[in-house]
């Protein structure tokens, strides 16, 4: 397997070159930090994008929502477009023109393939769960028919995938002498202190996966990299 993803006039990178790659170890490093993406794709001649989670086995990304959606029953074999962003910093320099943020962002093409069978079906929302909480799901009060027939779960092989990335200081460096504050504000997502359901009684513990998880900081547990 390349290192890379094929590069297309769909997929180069236009503008800001320096900040761009198509190597499949950056793309991955975006899709595993960045659990919220969005997928966009045409119904009936109109574009939509929906929000949703997505983890990623391999080189395959998933993603999930209500088997009653007529969006994912209507994407179903459709060219479709994910994207993954974080926003890392805000940059403020001495000009207006030139305030930016730093950002990782990430760009995936491929097509969308709508899960049939109950089992792959309830395997696909297994490994969506142990990607998020390692070691979660076998403690969990065990999935019914009904809840696998209400839930849809799409995946799409990555076609071509690129990646921004923009981590540096203010570009006006030469206007030091100007006597406005530049530099950087960083933004950071992380986990907090987990707080308990109302009715959860008080000899019930949070299991040591998750204590884990919220010590890590990270949003999410697994690599994001298991077999297909």
């Amino acid at each position: 397997m390349s290192e890379s993803f094929p590069v297309t006039e769909r997929s180069r990178i236009r503008r800001a070159h320096e900040r761009g790659s198509h190597e499949r170890a950056a793309v991955y490093e975006v899709l595993d930090a960045s659990p919220l993406c969005h997928v966009g794709y045409v119904i009936d001649g109109a574009p939509y994008v929906t929000p949703t989670l997505q983890w990623r086995v391999g080189d395959r990304v998933y993603w999930h929502g209500s088997a009653a959606s007529r969006f994912l029953r209507a994407a179903r074999g459709t060219r479709v477009c994910l994207t993954c962003s974080r926003m890392d910093g805000y940059v403020m320099a001495r000009s207006a023109f030139s305030h930016s943020v730093n950002y990782r962002s990430a760009m995936l093409f491929g097509t969308a393939v709508l899960l049939e069978g109950e089992e792959e079906i309830a395997a696909a929302l297994r490994d969506m769960v142990e990607d998020f909480f390692p070691g979660r799901w076998e403690g969990l009060r065990p999935m019914t028919a009904q809840e696998r027939r209400a839930t849809a779960v799409l995946r799409m092989d990555i076609e071509e995938a690129s990646v921004k990335v923009r981590d540096a200081p203010p570009g006006d460096g030469a206007e030091g002498d100007y006597p406005v504050w530049a530099g950087v504000i960083p933004i950071r997502t992380v986990l907090g202190t987990p707080c308990p359901a109302p009715e959860l009684p008080a000899d019930v513990p949070l299991p040591p996966g998750l204590a884990a998880l919220v010590a890590s900081g990270r949003l999410r547990g697994g690599s994001g990299g298991g077999t297909p």
